[in-house]
């Protein structure tokens, strides 16, 4: 049982140490403020939930804390729920600052919000 476990857990921060990676690469590599936006929340944030699940499987089954598994699912929680807007309140800053990806937009629901824009 205990190998078995370890192997998951293994997994499991092998798997977002991965999506962690790519996301950092995705800001470097990027061509524009919007996909690298995109970079830094949704990939980062599945980098943090492979990390986070292993280990809160490690601090359930192995340590045995549950203070350290309570404080590991507010972690997950406050993140899952904050990354997105952030990363929207950053995109529409972006856009009000007068920023446009390189490609032209087909659809551009931020101008219909914006008062500044003519």
């Amino acid at each position: 049982m205990s190998l078995a476990l370890r192997i998951i857990i293994n997994i499991c921060l092998f798997t977002g140490a991965f999506f962690a990676l790519a996301g950092t690469v995705g800001i470097i590599r990027m061509p524009d403020t919007y996909c690298r936006m995109q970079a830094s929340t949704c990939i980062a944030t599945m980098g943090m939930i492979g990390v986070a699940v292993g280990t809160l499987l490690y601090a359930i089954f192995i340590e045995k804390n549950a203070a350290m598994a309570v404080k590991l699912g507010v972690v997950m929680a406050f993140v899952l729920f904050t990354n997105p807007i952030s990363g929207h309140a950053l995109c529409k800053g972006a856009y009000r600052r007068g920023l446009r990806p390189k490609r032209p937009m087909v659809i551009d629901d931020f101008k219909e919000d914006d008062p500044h824009d003519e």
